[in-house]
């Protein structure tokens, strides 16, 4: 395999690779701001110039400079076999500080009140390259702050023209409504009259921003970054299985981010998913067991409402009806099993569905000339729900047979005489059809939001999130992706598979309650840990890998659920200052 040799460092790389790229690879840093491994490449911004030296063929192989010895930019220039590559040399580290400090002529002292601070590159490389006075003394332009869409403020004068911004909209989702306006120190960022940037992957282009020009509306100055927590998840909205961030403080999240994996959703997830999130912290969150007394919901003490539940399912069992549970494609599948198994304790004829599987238009393939399946496409789902591959196929593990879809258990749920009803949906969800569907049975509700369903429910219980819980999700292409919990569940709700746990204590007769104790949550290096009382039941604590694990020795058609890892959870920080030993 051919070698490079960049700032003492031999690499190896792909023929075709530039010099940036293999950089990149193997770790050794060379600065930017233009280039980006999804977009073309105008080698505008150079600050990544280096001197090179390459073989030369005509004179028995030796090292000599490349192109006469000028500075080479070296995310343009294609690595070759032996070439050596120094972007540490004295040459250029002036060309470094030389752009830094054309770049921060005209730039605004915006540091302390920009959102962009603590992620900055601009800071980064300031810190790094740049001088500790500024020699310019002139006027600076002043540029003015701009609405370019319903998501995305761009803060003019902030902008160092990498452009960026306007290459995403031109290459990925191929609406180009943003473009360069003037000339040279005149030359700002702009939308085109009557065109704002409205495109669904819209506020990608706030990622792609390597300064703090184009800002959140959403996020704006409601919290500094390096205050937020990441946590690695999954999509938990549509069928995509986009790899995202959560990012969160405090127990609640301020903004999700897309987590780069080039098989899947690549650099890029839709405003859709980015800011579908809300729901966690709706003021219509059930937080509180409830139980129909008297012929009303009131709430309820966790215990009482178990056996309630569990009273109401032995009845119907007793009057000759079957019990129906209802999963719904928003549920991990370690809790669909968790639930499905319970459901086969109390009546081991259960009927066991699917629920309700949204959708909205058809699949949509970017950039436009890609269809959905092509190499290096990224795909936005129709389908609404990130688990109904997921859920059939624990449904079809447990049962033996095809999970019955939502319109064929409809009919099914009339004649039943006790149903486990599940939601997690985002929004309001249960229909007229499914209301007169079980209006004659026990309904037992577990589900995170109030809606219609759960005031035709018997007992009612609160679940959690997606963000307060961790599993696995099957996306719209067969693989399995594995999360874990963010933050702490709200209130008094639990997740689904912790109900099991505890429904089926109940259903055996032991006690279940819930005994304080201290959980640290939301531990990274450098940060003080931040402690929250959890309660932990006396039924235990359900834990995704281990049910993950328990479903593949079980059933064979669940085995690659069993091999499913969760993803790394801690987040590497790289501190700015050499750190050397005494």
């Amino acid at each position: 395999m051919p070698t490079i040799t960049i700032n003492a460092r031999e690499c190896e790389f792909e023929p075709g690779q530039t010099i940036l790229q293999v950089a990149n690879a193997h770790g050794v840093k060379i600065p930017y701001y233009c280039y980006h491994d999804a977009l073309s490449v105008p080698a505008q911004c150079r600050i990544c110039l280096a001197e090179i030296w390459a073989p030369n063929p005509r004179n028995e192989g030796r090292l000599e400079p490349f192109m006469g010895g000028k500075l080479m930019p070296t995310c343009s220039t294609v690595a070759t076999d032996g070439m050596v590559v120094r972007s540490d040399s004295p040459k250029s580290v002036a060309n470094q500080k030389a752009v830094m400090e054309y770049l921060l002529i005209n730039h605004p002292l915006d540091c302390p009140v920009c959102d962009q601070a603590g992620e900055c590159e601009l800071q980064d490389y300031s810190y790094r390259y740049g001088r500790g006075a500024s020699r310019f003394e002139e006027v600076k332009v002043k540029q003015p702050k701009k609405n370019l869409g319903p998501h995305v403020w761009l803060y003019a004068d902030r902008c160092i023209m990498c452009t960026r911004c306007v290459r995403f909209t031109q290459e990925v989702p191929g609406t180009g409504e943003i473009g360069i306006i003037s000339r040279g120190n005149k030359a700002e960022i702009d939308v085109f009259d009557g065109a704002p940037l409205v495109n669904e992957l819209s506020a990608n282009v706030i990622d792609l921003c390597p300064v703090g020009a184009l800002l959140d509306k959403d996020f704006l100055f409601t919290q500094r970054v390096w205050f937020l927590k990441r946590t690695p998840s999954i999509d938990p909205i549509t069928a995509s299985g986009d790899n995202i961030w959560i990012e969160h403080n405090e127990g609640r999240i301020y903004r999700l981010k897309p987590r780069e994996n080039k098989v899947i959703n690549r650099w890029w997830m839709t405003d859709e998913v980015r800011y579908g999130w809300k729901f966690v912290h709706s003021d219509r969150r059930l937080t509180t067991p409830m139980r129909r007394v008297h012929g009303a919901l009131s709430e309820s003490d966790r215990p009482r409402a178990y056996e309630a539940a569990i009273a109401g399912i032995r009845g119907a069992g007793d009057a000759g009806k079957r019990l129906a549970l209802v999963l719904s494609p928003m549920l991990a599948c370690e809790e669909a099993y968790a639930l499905a198994t319970l459901a086969r304790e109390l009546d081991q004829h259960a009927i066991i569905g699917l629920g309700p599987v949204p959708t909205s238009g058809e699949d949509r393939a970017y950039p436009p000339d890609k269809k959905p399946g092509d190499e290096g496409a990224y795909v936005v789902r129709a389908e609404k729900a990130p688990n109904a591959r997921g859920i059939r196929r624990v449904i079809e593990g447990v049962t033996g047979s095809p999970a019955t879809a939502y319109n064929d258990l409809l009919p099914r749920l009339r004649d039943a005489g006790a149903v486990i009803l599940t939601g997690n949906y985002p929004s309001e969800w249960a229909t007229d059809e499914l209301l007169g569907a079980i209006s004659d049975a026990f309904v037992v509700v577990i589900d995170t939001l109030r809606g219609s369903h759960t005031d035709a429910g018997d007992v009612v219980l609160p679940s959690v999130t997606w963000a307060e819980k961790g599993g696995t999700f099957e996306n719209a292409d067969g693989v399995l992706q594995s999360f874990e919990r963010a933050i702490p569940p709200l209130g008094g709700a639990k997740s689904e598979g912790q109900l099991a746990l505890e429904l089926a204590a109940a259903a055996r007769g032991e006690p279940t309650r819930d005994e304080a104790a201290i959980e640290v949550v939301d531990e990274q290096p450098g940060r003080v840990p931040e402690a929250t009382t959890l309660g932990v039941s006396t039924a235990g604590v359900f834990k995704p890998a281990e049910w993950r694990a328990r479903m593949g020795e079980t059933h064979e058609s669940l085995r690659p659920l069993a091999e499913t890892s969760p993803p790394e959870t801690r987040v590497r920080l790289h501190p700015d200052m050499e750190v050397v030993e005494l």
